[in-house]
């Protein structure tokens, strides 16, 4: 047994904006399974595929309040598809913002609803991602969340250091996934969080408790009765088993 990475839940105060704003920023298509949820993936993409990564925008009255753990860093082709890319994210509202990055060659900024993300300047290692390059989540340990996310997934581990850890789909497709050491401590619930899901035939309670023994921890923010389980990894960072597809 084992799950796989399908995609990025996020909190909204205006769902249907926001997924306008990232639909418009990544080239992908935008739908509603619900009033309050907005699904954003490729056009012709075909659920689930490792090419993608797509995201769950969910809408919630809670304002951001600190500094996103979990954000998404942007694809360039070359400086001036950096440079186009970030103008054309302004005009759609994107924001300058500073998290201390001092001096670097991408360019951080905020989606209208204040969350964090940047472009990257052109990288060969991501020239094949789509237009999401790497999945970022702050944490203490590297090391302890490689192990953790390594056994977790079916992902393959291509880095590992003091600093950072680098995961990637064993299929070689779609974005990375990089734990990224920050001195920061996580202190409230995550508004953008990760959601695994079973390959079919596999048992979504079994794999729960798969990864408890692994180190998450049922984590109780609300949910009430969900076909999903909601765990936290061992650095508190909220996620979600859904059910095999």
């Amino acid at each position: 047994m084992t799950t796989r990475l399908v995609q990025i839940h996020m909190k909204a105060r205006d769902d249907s904006a926001l997924g306008r704003f990232w639909a418009e920023a990544l080239g992908w298509g935008v739908s509603s399974e619900a009033p309050g949820v907005t699904n954003l993936e490729p056009v012709g993409f075909v659920y689930p595929d490792p090419a993608a990564v797509c995201i769950d925008i969910v809408a919630d009255p809670k304002p951001k309040t600190v500094k996103n753990r979990v954000h998404v860093d942007l694809a360039t082709t070359s400086a001036a598809h950096q440079a186009d890319l970030v103008a054309r994210l302004k005009d759609l509202g994107a924001t300058p913002v500073d998290v201390g990055q001092g001096d670097v060659p991408w360019t951080v900024l905020a989606d209208p609803e204040g969350n964090e993300f940047c472009v990257l300047e052109p990288r060969s290692n991501y020239r094949d991602t789509g237009p999401i390059a790497v999945v970022v989540v702050d944490c203490v340990d590297p090391r302890a969340m490689a192990r953790f996310w390594g056994e977790a997934m079916d992902w393959t581990l291509h880095e590992v250091t003091d600093e950072h850890a680098l995961l990637r789909s064993a299929k070689g497709v779609g974005p990375y996934l990089e734990f990224f050491r920050t001195p920061d401590v996580k202190t409230v619930r995550n508004r953008v969080h990760l959601d695994l899901r079973p390959y079919p035939g596999d048992d979504q309670a079994a794999e729960a408790d798969r990864l408890r023994a692994l180190g998450a921890t049922d984590i109780d923010i609300g949910q009430g009765d969900v076909p999903w389980t909601v765990l936290a990894d061992p650095e508190g960072n909220e996620f979600c088993v859904l059910t095999p597809l």
